[in-house]
């Protein structure tokens, strides 16, 4: 027996509403990392890389390269939130990479810059509660079109730690959202 896995139909323009969302979503947090790495700007060529491809650009080299110079920067610092928000522009640029493949961990692809932002910000205040309300915040930045995206995948899946329980939150909350046009988040008012 055969694990089949279906394909989802994904359109250019699908991908660039994911990446327009993770972009803002890392966009966001980039301060954290700036304010503990001040010479390093591979975080902020990877959400700019991300912003490019969300506005008619190509996906090539540059995202695949500023996806992993952000991932090395994340690695480069001792700073935990620092590193979540690194990890948020990383995925920012990955996201334009979305697997047409109907499996649950696609999702992280979708909401993972935002579930890495939300955590970046906890860190960084050091409460629990300013992840819960930053993810809110972003939640009702997320377009009709990306939440659609979405909704053609499984639910996230279990595991990932504080991240993954982010992503599940947030995955949970826009799957529960009205379909229609201009639908506030079911976290909250945007």
């Amino acid at each position: 027996m055969t694990d089949e896995v279906n394909e989802i139909v994904l359109s250019k323009q699908d991908l660039r509403e994911v990446t327009a969302f993770a972009a803002l979503c890392a966009e966001g947090v980039l301060a954290v990392f700036e304010a503990d790495q001040p010479g390093d700007s591979r975080p902020r060529y990877a959400i700019d890389a991300a912003w490019a491809f969300a506005r008619g650009g190509e996906r090539g080299k540059a995202l695949r390269d500023t996806a992993a110079g952000a991932l090395k920067a994340a690695r480069a610092t001792e700073s935990a939130a620092a590193r979540e928000a690194a990890w948020a522009a990383m995925s920012a640029a990955g996201s334009a990479y979305l697997h047409p493949l109907a499996k649950a961990t696609q999702v992280k692809h979708i909401l993972g810059a935002a579930a890495y932002a939300a955590h970046a910000t906890e860190l960084a205040a050091k409460e629990r509660e300013m992840g819960d309300r930053h993810l809110e915040r972003l939640a009702g930045h997320a377009t009709p079109a990306a939440v659609d995206v979405l909704r053609r995948y499984p639910a996230a899946p279990d595991g990932g730690g504080r991240v993954g329980e982010l992503i599940r939150v947030l995955d949970a909350a826009l799957r529960a959202r009205s379909a229609s046009p201009g639908a506030t988040s079911a976290l909250g008012p945007g």
